[in-house]
């Protein structure tokens, strides 16, 4: 496996453009159109917020006989909460339909940005002429339309082998903030050429999410809209495959790695981020255990400001431990902090013990910082992702909608 150029738009039959059509006040993109040029098996996985996007719900639709042949992406409005949400979800699939031929209902649709306001379909089908000329081997335009807070594009492509063919996988992703997922993050969207079928597609995508998209933290809120869509087209013509075995261990642990990349990524681009956290978890009882403590520390609002302070507070990550509704004996408990400057272990047995408090802060002062934590109860493992918490998320998410 090895990392490649390309984006989206690295696998066989895969073509991608990005474009600024008008839902922003800026010229910064704010559409983009993935296509294959084959009809390609599709996994999808969504937000388990109780308020959806209207996209989702015409998504789930579309792809419930478990394929697709494109997706249009905009950001700027996240076309949620609104009386029509259906029809213009609907009416960006029509268009898509117009302006390539591609069935209305073998279409993926998504939407990012402002919740409660109105998305007009006007914009979109001004741009459509345009955004259908540019498609091509575009995806840096493509993840650059998808953004909304982002302050870099997420993008990245592997190669691989199944069965003795050369296969590729590529990615785009969106995420900064309202980022706490219970099923993948903001929208995602990968593109493969190897050939799967629906059903096992929907397996691997599954089994990946748990330890990737869903143990990252920003800002504990789950967005309305999170999306993650995998199409898989089969133009890298290895055989088939429909069932357990080397083959879909492969493929699984090619999206297991583009999907913990991402997830990274995500979280060190969190709003007004300085420093990306990874809260490591050993010794738990049991893997639930493991991914409740790590996930818990990640989110403490107290631990992610000591960290931007850059000081070794322990007792936060205690106090985290202490409600993560985990089985876990605190007077067993370790906790280190390790980064490129060196480590520094705080806590032993429940308890502090002596350290460096100028070691501590050069330690916390790098922009990738691990939080180790050993619980000495058993065998489990996990980790987590996120950020430290600054006086920019505030002014971010003050003045958002304007």
């Amino acid at each position: 496996m090895k990392y490649i150029d390309g984006g989206i738009c690295a696998a066989k039959g895969f073509i991608a453009s990005g474009i600024n059509c008008g839902i922003k006040k800026s010229e910064k993109k704010d559409l983009a159109l993935i296509i294959s040029q084959e009809m390609a098996a599709t996994a999808g996985v969504y937000t388990k917020n109780l308020v959806k996007g209207a996209p989702i719900i015409v998504t789930q639709k579309n792809i419930s006989d478990g394929y697709a042949r494109a997706i249009i992406v905009n950001s700027g409005n996240a076309n949620t909460c609104n009386d029509n949400g259906i029809e213009i979800a609907e009416g960006m699939c029509e268009l898509v339909e117009k302006y390539t031929d591609i069935n209305s209902h073998d279409v993926v649709v998504a939407s990012t940005g402002v919740i409660g306001q109105k998305l007009s379909l006007e914009p979109i089908a001004a741009g459509m002429p345009a955004l259908v000329r540019s498609l091509g081997k575009n995806s840096d335009d493509a993840a650059a339309a998808i953004m909304t807070t982002d302050t870099v594009k997420k993008e990245l492509a592997l190669e691989f082998e199944i069965g003795g063919k050369k296969v590729r996988m590529g990615a785009i992703a969106k995420g900064s903030g309202m980022i706490h997922p219970n099923m993948a993050t903001m929208l995602v969207f990968v593109t493969t050429d190897a050939a799967i079928s629906p059903e096992m597609l929907q397996k691997a995508l599954d089994s990946c999410v748990g330890d990737t998209f869903n143990m990252i933290s920003v800002d504990r809120d789950t967005s309305t809209n999170d999306t993650m869509i995998v199409m898989a087209n089969g133009m890298a013509e290895n055989e088939p495959i429909v069932s357990e075995g080397e083959d879909f261990d492969s493929f699984k642990s090619a999206l297991f790695e583009i999907s913990l990349n991402l997830s990274r990524k995500i979280a060190k681009d969190g709003e007004g981020a300085t420093k990306l956290l990874e809260c490591r978890v050993s010794g738990a009882k049991s893997k639930n255990d493991a991914r409740l403590v790590a996930k818990s520390v990640i989110c403490s609002p107290l631990l992610k400001c000591a960290m931007f302070g850059a000081d070794a507070n322990w007792g936060r990550v205690l106090c985290a431990i202490g409600y993560a509704d985990a089985d876990v004996d605190v007077s067993k408990v370790s906790v280190g902090f390790k980064s490129e400057a060196g480590e520094i272990y705080v806590c032993k047995n429940g308890g502090g013990i002596a350290f460096s408090e100028e070691k501590a802060k050069e330690v916390l002062s790098c922009d990738e910082i691990i939080i180790d934590i050993m619980l000495g109860d058993g065998e489990f493992s996990a980790a987590a992702f996120g950020c430290d918490l600054t006086y920019d998320y505030v002014k971010i998410n003050g003045d958002y909608r304007s």
